[in-house]
């Protein structure tokens, strides 16, 4: 079993900053791409940061310029760091990892999600 554990939400001005993070940990071989998306009330759930084992990122268009997305690979975390946050930025955040357990099977994992709320 692969667990993936996020940390980092909560309730934040609009204006002001956040940083998420998210830890695998269990039956890991090894972890290809790891990203966050993000679901707000009525809406589906859609892709905020992606970066890749070679550390290429890629970013939703609504948060290009404001968040970073990072990995550190000796811990199996990825980070997203928020900047400047807006209202609408407002959702459940999940973690996701493309990974091989320890059978080669690769899998998509997912966090609990953690909340991110940014007052106006």
């Amino acid at each position: 079993q692969v667990q993936l554990v996020e940390s980092g939400g909560g309730l934040v001005q609009a204006g002001g900053s956040l940083r998420l993070s998210c830890a695998a940990s269990g039956s890991i071989f090894s972890i290809n791409a790891m990203g966050w998306y993000r679901q707000a009330p009525g809406k589906q759930r859609e892709l905020v940061a992606a970066i890749t084992s070679r550390d290429s990122t890629s970013y939703g268009d609504s948060v290009k310029g404001r968040f970073t997305i990072s990995r550190d690979n000796a811990k199996n975390t990825v980070y997203l760091q928020m900047n400047s946050l807006k209202a609408e930025d407002t959702a459940v955040y999940y973690c996701n990892v493309n990974a091989l357990n320890l059978r080669l099977v690769r899998n998509d994992y997912w966090g609990q999600g953690t909340q991110v709320t940014v007052s106006s």
